[in-house]
C-alpha cells in the first residue's frame, strides 16, 4: 500500500514569527526517513509505501513527533491499497510519464 499523508501542529505558539510549521514537518519526515521504508516528500504530503501494520507505525510515529509542537495535530491521509504490489510508489509514476510521452505531452 502507498499513504499520502500530511501532519502539522496546530493550537500552540509557533516557533516562528510567520507561523511556519517547517520544524514539526522536519521531525515527522525524519521519522519517515529512518523507517527505512519508500517514501517520498512534496511540498504538500510525504508518501510511505510498505505494508498495512508498518506504514501506519511509522504514520503514527511521525503524527506523535509532531506532538511536540503544538496542542493538537492535524492528520489528512489517503491511502491507496493494493494487495500483491510493490515498487508503485515509483511505479505509478514511471507509468504516467510513459503515457504522457506517447501522448506527446
Amino acid at each position: 500500500m502507498i499513504v499520502a499523508f500530511s501532519v502539522a501542529p496546530s493550537g500552540g505558539p509557533s516557533a516562528h514569527d510567520d507561523g511556519s510549521v517547517h520544524d514539526a514537518v522536519a521531525a515527522a519526515v525524519a521519522v519517515v526517513r529512518a523507517s527505512g521504508l519508500p517514501n517520498r516528500t512534496s511540498s504538500m504530503f510525504t508518501e510511505i509505501e510498505g505494508e498495512w501494520d508498518e506504514v501506519f507505525a511509522v504514520v503514527k510515529a511521525a503524527t506523535e513527533a509532531v506532538a511536540a509542537y503544538g496542542t493538537r495535530v492535524s492528520l489528512v491521509l489517503k491511502a491507496d491499497i493494493r494487495p500483491g504490489r510493490t515498487g508503485e510508489i515509483d511505479g505509478k509514476l514511471e507509468r504516467l510519464e510513459a503515457a504522457l510521452q506517447e501522448s506527446g505531452a
